[in-house]
């Protein structure tokens, strides 16, 4: 495939190429207008088409297989714990004790505060960006409400790097999106992912979270995908998981298209991750066969899409124990979350 120079571009100038000036509320206003609307009965009746299509039983354990390797296994709780956040890790690293042959999961997602306690749990399995080993992620920006000043979510985004984030998951600020305040939310995207700089000159990754639960319309998702990748996000997210709806297969649908579009506008991936509410192992195929029909297998891994989640590990066990052995385990197979 044949791209345009902007492929190799900053994404600075890729944006300000794109919008036809500087990111100024009215510039940004015009563009993120003129991107055509959503067509919601189209959308929702594609995504329930997707939704229903069956994998082969031949491909079950690939997709099985897949999804663990995709899964950011989380804990975001007031009361989380060292203790807790070193289970989690060790739950990452060995998730069947049984079965030494099950993938490890994509990474392990804390708040700031317990990234130190994670990276030190994982030591040597630590994949620091990598591809071999566990990657730790954090929430950051005042998650998941996104309510404190620029420089406090700065502080936070630099204190998890500093700590040994390789990922920082930021939320936007959604009462200014919704305002129409597009310049102020491409800003502090900008400066977060400014923030996301290590002192080897290296970067985290950076995922922008939508919060489309509080998006109201579909149009709004595919304008703030838009908004978040234009300012430099490496990845788009759903949800917090703290709010409902979290991730739904039609909003994913949307912004999966959006990923696509802009891949054949610059011929740059960005990565998408749901968050929140995908509990079963029917649920997560789902997504996975979205994912192939719309971006292409390409996308099918973790350096460009993810599952954000607790207890959905649980479920793909028991569905791989079975396949293994025929019949599911008891309850106390799989730990609780």
């Amino acid at each position: 495939m044949t791209h345009t120079p902007l492929a190799t571009y900053q994404p600075e100038q890729r944006a300000l190429a794109l919008i036809g000036g500087e990111a100024t509320d009215a510039n940004l206003r015009r563009y993120l207008h003129g991107i055509p609307g959503i067509d919601a009965v189209g959308l929702e009746a594609r995504a329930a088409d997707l939704g229903t299509r069956s994998i082969k039983t031949s491909s079950k354990r690939w997709a099985i297989d897949t999804i663990i390797g995709l899964i950011d296994l989380t804990t975001l709780e007031g009361a989380d714990t060292p203790g807790k956040v070193r289970s989690l890790v060790a739950k990452a690293l060995v998730p069947d004790p049984s079965d030494p042959g099950t993938p490890r999961v994509a990474a392990v997602c804390v708040y700031g505060d317990m990234v130190g306690t994670a990276v030190n749990a994982l030591g040597s399995a630590h994949a620091a960006g990598g591809t071999e080993g566990v990657n730790v992620a954090a929430v950051a920006t005042a998650f998941p409400s996104g309510r404190a000043s620029l420089a406090i979510k700065l502080a936070d985004v630099r204190d998890s790097v500093a700590a040994g984030a390789d990922e920082i998951d930021m939320v936007i600020d959604r009462g200014a999106f919704l305002a129409g305040r597009f310049g102020q939310v491409y800003d502090e995207i900008v400066a977060v992912k400014d923030a996301c700089r290590r002192v080897d000159g290296s970067m985290a990754h950076l995922k922008v979270i939508l919060e489309t639960g509080e998006l109201n319309t579909y149009d709004n998702v595919r304008r703030a995908s838009w908004l978040a990748i234009l300012a430099g996000g490496d990845f788009i997210k759903t949800s917090t998981g703290k709010v409902a709806p979290a991730a739904t297969l039609p909003v994913t649908l949307s912004m999966l298209e959006v990923v696509r579009d802009w891949y054949r506008l610059t011929g740059v991936q960005i990565g998408v991750k749901p968050a929140g509410g995908i509990r079963t192992s029917k649920d997560a195929i789902k997504y996975l066969v979205t994912v192939a029909e719309t971006v292409g297998e390409d996308w099918l891994t973790p350096h460009l899409f993810r599952f954000g989640a607790s207890s959905l590990l649980n479920d793909v066990l028991l569905q791989r124990q079975k396949m293994t052995t025929g019949h599911y385990s008891g309850p106390d197979y799989v730990t609780i979350d």
